[in-house]
Order: structure tokens, then C-alpha cells, then sequence
């Protein structure tokens, strides 16, 4: 049996190719039973519990189920099929009891507790491992009294499912919704590049003409290039109303979803104690109370709107005696927006794309890397098994040539995969005591597919999305942490978890990077100065106007894990409609459901915590500003960032590491800086 089920040959890389999803059930089956069968034994000893006969065999449980259950979640997310959706969510109930069952088990608590009192022997990285573990355990409800403990755990079965839910309802929707055009006259505007995806895509589903989907790299070119007002209005209603009551499925409305996801959520933070969810969620996070968050929030609101107005008004302007439009709608803003851009910088977003094939900017991205980090990246094609073809496998060496790490990425966007960009992995850096597990991380990206005999060019945001991911891989990869729930991204603050990720963004805006990730991809020519000096201008164009939208969900999210009423029915777009009223500049229509496909907040994580964005975003600005002040590519900064941040992981508190490395705490100038926020 084991033998026989590739989920449990955990000793090596997964094997993508055979796995089925009649193999998730009875492999997680064999893991849980081996697992509490271990633990019944370990709480058995005589002997007084000490880090290595009680700490590492639970580490040891934690990393087998991870090793057989990630791969499962990652082919959920990017192979969906309806019979592995079906066993993925049959399971997870099973894995939120299990780990309710843990986190409640008050002789283990008791266990590690006397551990993190006694043994003086403990070095600072296992103390803050402990505490975390201990916090841990408070959060899953070891205290309450029976009733309630059984509450608890039902309310967890239910979240799990309920987020699952949600994630399946946006995919379903979004991938249900196509829109076929046989004239191409009604695609007028779409540069050549949209207009061959558009063709492929009609060919890949046996139809003629051009095909229009909901996928990113289809929805956006349509809302920023298409001429046809109607058109752009058709997709903008498609892609706002998914999984609600206005969508084409109505099967897939998330309404009620989201109202009982809220509904829990709250009952779950008053069980344990606190006023609301969004206290709950901060009591692992760097911001210290929900009022802390919105003053921070508010402020940054305040200082970004007038300029956010300006813009817009630019925009309406623009609109009417350019474009002939009086009112500019939630469709148009887009798509006038660009107009703007080539009228004040004769440039396009376009213009940018010939010179950023997919090959050039990975090397490149890797030289960037090696140059600060000392790691070198290497592709591996034999003897890898991969989800889809398009899927590549590299090793991370580091100085001493010794392979550090690997990791998969996934950079197109194609049916059945979950929309969006993200970093999740295989398994993290463990010291074990047959010797070192090293981390394998998942990147995976939306971006736009090769078509024909082109390779597959990105959009400058497109880059900016794939160094963003690299970051959180960086952060994972690089640790040289060797307790797995403190190494790389675990146990970091989830406010803190985005600095990496939002640093390496800064690094795509610089000339001497760009000469690194950007040649042109038939003459391979660098890209021209010209351009480069139209692109830096370019750099702050309604910089105010993404400030204010990010704010706004933000906002958004905080208020509605603040209220305790936000479950009834209605309470949901009440909130969002003050939000709006008091940071947005552009109105959405009323028929707009972007809650309804909300999946960070409602099903990835950062329930009360998207705001973690722009937090990070205020550490990730003053981090590069050292590189900035010191030298681009000073090898004693790349070193202190790598040391301080990048190696220590979660082993301590993200204040700590950032001053560490920053030599003080966190100012928010370079953010307005670089957010072009400052007068």
C-alpha cells in the first residue's frame, strides 16, 4: 500500500504524473494514523520532555504531512480537476481536525510549556519557536471548556470548507465565461500581441475567430486597449459580477458564503476571548490593535486622496475634450488612462513588452539575485516530474556550491489554475536527524502565455508580479533557520511577510537591473535610453489613484472584521459603501461585486490582514532606500539584508530584523517617494 501511493514516498520531490485523486484519501489516512500514534507514544515518556524527545518528533509528524498534502493543494490550485476538487475538499475537514485535535491537546501544552520554563539549555531561535507554538495553542482553544472546545473545532471544520468554497465559486465563474468575436473590427484598438492570445485561445477551443476570457492576460488588455466602449463595458460587468447573483451561474454566488465565512469568523474570535475577528488575526501580526491599523491606514488615506482627486479629475478631463466622453465610467477609466499615458509620455505599456521575453527576464532576474545574494540558479530538466509542460525546475547553489534549495515555477495563465500570483512550497529548511531537509518552493505566476512561434513577453507589471513572488521565494529558500515553523516565512508576522516580497519590486525600475532582464527579444538589442526615460516618467502616473484602491480594500477589510454585525444580510455593501465614500475616487457602478471574488481576504489568508500590504510596503521602501543611500549593489548591504532579514526567517520578531538591518525602525518617507506622494 504505501509503496504502491506516490503521496507517501515522502523521502523525494513529488511525483506529479501519478498522482490521482483516489491516492489524497487513503495516503492522508496513513499519515494521521502514523502521526497520532507517534504523539500517544512521545506524551508516554517517563523521562522529563526536553526539545529533542518531545520538540523534533512533532516537527518530524508536522513535515511528513506537509510533504504528502502540499503536493495535493498545489495540483487543487494549478491542474484543478472536479475529481481532485472533489477528494481535496472531502479532506479538509479531516486536516482541521487534526490540527484542532493538536492545538487542543492540553497534556502537550502542558508538555511544552514545562519545556520553554525548565531548559535553560534552549538557544534564542527554539525559545521563540516555543512561544509561537504556545501562542499557538491559546489561539486553537487548549483553555476552553469542553462544550466549547468542541465548538471550536466544528466552526474550524466549517471555515475550511467555506474558504474552499469560495476559491472553487471565483474559479468555476471564471472560467465559465468566455465571449467569441468573429469580426475584427470589434477588437479595434487591441495590440497585436492581445489579438494573437485572443486567436490562439479560439483556436485551443476548436472555435473560429478570437476568443475573449476572464484570465488576466485577456481581461486586461480588452479594458485598457478596446475601442468598443460596449465591449470594454460587457467584460468590465463580467469580470466584477463573478460568483455573485448578477453572474451568469448564479450556482456559484458567494453571498451567502462570505456571510457565514463572516458569521464564524466572529464566533470563533469571541470563543477565544476577543471583541471581533480582526483582534483575533492581529494577535500573531506586528500591528499591536485593530485602531493602530486604521489610523495607519486613515493617515495614508488622507495624504494620498487630494492627489488620487487630481488625477481622476486629469482623467475626466482628458475624457471629454479628447475622447468625446462626459462621463467616465468604471470601464473607460482604463482605457482613457492609457490614451493619457501616450498623449503626456508617448508611451505604452506595449511599447515595453518586445523587450521583455520571458527567458531574458528569468536570467536576469537570477543574475540580480547571485549579485546580491551570492546564490547561483541553475535549471534542471532530467528526472523531474511536472504538472504541465510549461512548468521548469531550478537549483539554488550557494557560495560554496552546495545546492541550498530548489524550487518549480509556473508563469502562464491557462484554464483550470487559480487566477493570480503566489509563492507556496513542497516543504522548508529542517535540520533532521538523518541530516538537512533543504526548501522547495512552488512560484507560480498568470502571465501571458508564448503564442505562435513568439515567446511568451511580459508586460513591465508582469515582471514586477514574477520578482514579487521571487522575493517570497528568496525569503523561503534562503533561511538558515533549522526549525521548520520559525525557517524562511514561518513564524514571520503576517504584516511582515510581504517586505521581500515588495523589495525585489523596487529593483525592476533601475537602469542598471533593466540592462539585466530587458533585450529585445528578435535583435536582442538593450532597451533604448529613450524609452527607458519615458518609462521613469511614467513611473508615478496615477500612482495616488492604486494607492487609494489598495487603501479602500483594505479599509474594507478591517471594518468588516471590526463589525460584529457584518453577517446580516446587507451589512456587507453598507460597509463597503462607506469605505468607498471615504476613500474612493472612482464609484463603481452599483451592480460592481468585488467582494464576491475578494479570494486574499475570503479564502487566502488575509482576513484582517490585507492592510499587511501596505505595511510591509513601508518596511520594503526604507529597506531599499539603504541600497539606494549605500550603493545599488554594495556587497556589505546585499549581505546585511540577506543575514538580517533574508537567513533568520521567523526566529525572532520582524521589528527586530528590520532594525537590524536598517540600524533604526521604519520611516514612511520612502514610500511616499517612491509612491511619488510628496509634493
Amino acid at each position: 500500500m504505501k509503496q504502491e501511493n506516490p503521496l507517501l514516498d515522502i523521502s523525494k520531490l513529488p511525483l506529479f504524473s501519478q498522482i490521482k485523486p483516489e491516492h489524497v484519501t487513503p495516503a492522508l489516512d496513513v499519515v494521521l494514523n502514523d502521526n497520532r500514534a507517534d504523539l500517544v507514544q512521545t506524551l508516554a515518556q517517563t523521562a522529563g520532555f526536553t526539545w529533542n524527545n518531545l520538540v523534533a518528533p512533532l516537527n518530524e509528524a508536522s513535515n511528513r504531512l506537509e510533504r504528502m498534502w502540499s503536493p495535493v493543494s498545489h495540483l487543487n490550485a494549478v491542474a484543478n480537476s472536479e475529481e481532485l476538487r472533489k477528494e481535496y475538499n472531502a479532506n479538509l475537514s479531516r486536516l482541521s481536525d487534526y490540527h484542532t485535535e493538536m492545538g487542543q491537546n492540553a497534556q502537550l501544552f502542558a508538555a511544552i510549556q514545562a519545556i520553554r520554563e525548565s531548559d535553560t539549555a534552549l538557544d534564542a531561535a527554539q525559545q521563540k519557536s516555543l512561544d509561537d507554538s504556545l501562542l499557538g495553542f491559546k489561539l486553537s482553544g487548549v483553555a476552553l471548556p469542553a462544550a466549547q472546545k468542541e465548538r471550536y473545532r466544528a466552526i474550524s471544520q466549517e471555515l475550511s470548507q467555506l474558504n474552499s468554497r469560495f476559491s472553487d465559486n471565483v474559479l468555476d465563474a471564471t472560467n465559465a465565461w468566455t465571449k467569441q468575436i468573429l469580426d475584427v473590427n470589434e477588437l479595434a484598438g487591441l495590440p497585436e500581441s492581445a489579438l494573437e492570445m485572443a486567436a490562439q485561445t479560439a483556436k485551443q477551443r476548436d472555435l473560429e475567430g478570437w476568443v475573449i476570457t476572464l484570465q488576466f492576460p485577456s481581461y486586461f488588455p480588452v479594458m485598457t486597449y478596446a475601442d468598443n466602449r460596449e465591449l470594454r463595458a460587457e467584460v468590465y460587468r463580467a469580470y466584477t459580477t463573478r460568483a455573485s447573483d448578477l453572474g451568469a451561474n448564479p450556482e456559484w454566488d458567494n453571498a451567502q458564503v462570505m456571510r457565514d465565512i463572516l458569521r464564524l469568523r466572529h464566533e470563533e474570535a469571541t470563543l477565544l476571548g476577543y471583541a471581533n475577528y480582526a483582534e483575533l488575526s492581529l494577535a500573531t501580526k506586528m500591528a499591536e490593535s485593530p485602531q493602530q491599523v486604521l489610523d495607519f491606514l486613515q493617515d495614508l488615506a488622507h495624504k494620498a486622496k487630494p492627489f488620487a482627486e487630481t488625477e481622476f479629475a486629469e482623467v475626466q478631463a482628458f475624457a471629454r475634450e479628447h475622447l468625446g466622453l462626459d462621463e467616465v465610467q468604471a470601464w473607460d477609466v482604463g482605457y482613457v488612462s492609457e490614451k493619457m499615458k501616450q498623449a503626456r509620455f508617448d508611451f505604452t505599456d506595449e511599447d515595453l513588452k518586445p523587450y521583455f521575453p520571458a527567458d531574458r527576464v528569468i536570467s536576469g532576474l537570477f543574475a540580480l539575485v547571485s549579485k546580491l545574494f551570492g546564490v547561483r540558479i541553475e535549471q534542471q530538466t532530467a528526472h523531474i516530474d511536472l504538472w504541465h509542460s510549461d512548468v521548469r525546475f531550478y537549483l539554488v547553489y550557494d557560495r560554496t556550491d552546495t545546492v541550498q534549495a530548489c524550487f518549480y515555477l509556473d508563469l502562464y495563465a491557462r484554464q483550470h489554475k487559480r487566477g493570480g500570483a503566489w509563492m507556496s512550497d513542497f516543504c522548508g529548511r529542517f535540520r533532521r536527524a538523518n541530516g538537512l531537509q533543504i526548501p522547495v518552493a512552488f512560484m507560480t505566476c498568470n502571465s501571458s502565455a508564448p503564442v505562435g512561434d513568439k515567446p511568451a513577453l511580459f508586460t513591465h507589471d508582469e515582471v514586477v508580479t514574477l520578482f514579487h513572488e521571487f522575493g517570497h521565494g528568496l525569503h523561503h529558500m534562503l533561511t538558515q533557520v533549522d526549525y521548520p515553523d520559525i525557517a524562511g516565512i514561518n513564524g514571520v508576522e503576517w504584516d511582515a511577510v510581504e517586505l521581500p516580497s515588495q523589495f525585489m519590486e523596487n529593483w525592476c525600475w533601475e537602469r542598471n537591473v533593466l540592462d539585466m532582464i530587458a533585450a529585445h527579444w528578435e535583435t536582442g538589442e538593450p532597451l533604448p535610453e529613450a524609452l527607458f526615460q519615458k518609462m521613469q516618467a511614467a513611473r508615478h502616473f496615477q500612482t495616488a489613484m492604486a494607492t487609494v484602491r489598495q487603501l479602500e480594500f483594505a479599509l474594507f477589510d478591517m471594518r468588516l472584521h471590526l463589525d460584529p454585525q457584518a453577517a446580516e444580510p446587507g451589512k456587507l455593501e453598507a460597509l463597503r459603501q462607506e469605505v468607498l465614500a471615504q476613500v474612493a475616487v472612482i464609484k463603481p457602478p452599483a451592480f460592481n461585486r468585488m467582494p464576491n471574488s475578494f479570494t486574499h481576504v475570503f479564502a487566502g489568508g488575509y482576513a484582517a490582514g490585507y492592510y499587511s500590504y501596505k505595511w510591509a510596503e513601508v518596511l520594503s521602501a526604507d529597506a531599499f532606500a539603504r541600497f539606494e543611500e549605500e550603493g545599488l549593489f554594495d556587497a556589505g548591504v546585499g549581505a546585511a539584508f540577506l543575514k538580517e532579514v533574508l537567513q533568520v526567517g521567523g526566529s525572532r520578531k520582524a521589528m527586530e530584523s528590520f532594525v537590524a538591518f536598517r540600524g533604526r525602525k521604519p520611516s514612511a518617507d520612502a514610500l511616499l517617494r517612491h509612491s511619488g506622494l510628496t509634493a
